[in-house]
């Protein structure tokens, strides 16, 4: 378990420098939940619990000095927990918010404590000195890997044989309730999701969408389809509209 462990922390100190400074989206629940799924020799549950948490944190991105709760380490420690105690998405969800939220907090610390490191960044910088600058980015770089891996390491190897233990000794219903609360969050992640896309415009398809869904049960890989044909025809109608505007344009200015 230990090598497992190993891995799993290295692939977690890779995401979380992504997640800051690489942004290639393979930090995200679906990717690292395949990784840790291929790593414990379950691919199928590690595909579907990173799908359940992609859906709930899929709005979930940080900006500037704001943090949402942690998706690496989310998506880690739920995947693990779903396959190492043989328990349902759901459930896995459930564990894997709070984690997500005490790193939210952790990490926080984190670039506070770093924070003093950039007045010397300042320095470098009035002193066109790119090798500094570029020390301290790396500096940056590793306390961050560091940070993922250990946090990843501890709780996927120690909490390895126990998971299981502590889920038999706790009562059904707090069993029941993670796997009710876990349920919700994918709700939560596309309300998130369309407070910062939806606009008055779309709601008609949204409605269209709902009514495919719940009344013709149309599956939603038929409904993905639809939409992007949508998506397609209204992406080139405007190409062309901005093609023609422009030519309009041209012949107007002489050209």
């Amino acid at each position: 378990m230990f090598i497992k462990s190993l891995l799993i922390a290295i692939w977690a100190g890779i995401a979380g420098v992504d997640l800051f400074d690489g942004l290639t989206h393979i930090h995200r629940p679906v990717v690292t939940g395949m990784v840790v799924g291929l790593i414990l020799g379950d691919v199928k549950t590690g595909l579907i619990v990173g799908a359940t948490l992609e859906f709930v944190w899929m709005g979930a991105v940080p900006l500037a000095g704001a943090q949402p709760p942690n998706v690496v380490i989310g998506g880690i420690i739920g995947t693990a927990f779903a396959i190492l105690a043989n328990q349902s998405p759901e459930v896995a969800v459930g564990v894997a918010v709070p984690f997500a939220v005490a790193v939210q907090g952790a990490i926080t610390l984190v670039f506070t404590a770093f924070s003093p490191v950039m007045h010397k960044a300042d320095e470098y910088a009035k002193d066109a000195d790119t090798k500094g600058i570029e020390r301290i980015n790396y500096l940056g770089m590793l306390t961050l890997f560091l940070f993922y891996a250990v946090i990843a390491f501890l709780p996927v190897y120690f909490g390895a044989e126990s998971a299981q233990k502590v889920v038999e000794l706790m009562p059904t219903w707090l069993i029941e309730g993670l796997g009710v609360a876990g349920g919700m969050m994918p709700a939560i992640g596309f309300a998130m999701l369309l407070k910062i896309m939806l606009k008055k415009e779309y709601i008609a398809f949204l409605i269209v969408g709902f009514v495919l869904v719940a009344y013709f049960e149309l599956p939603i890989l038929g409904v993905s389809l639809l939409g992007l044909s949508v998506a397609m025809y209204d992406f080139y109608s405007n190409k062309s509209k901005q093609v023609q505007t422009s030519r309009r344009g041209g012949r107007t200015n002489g050209i």
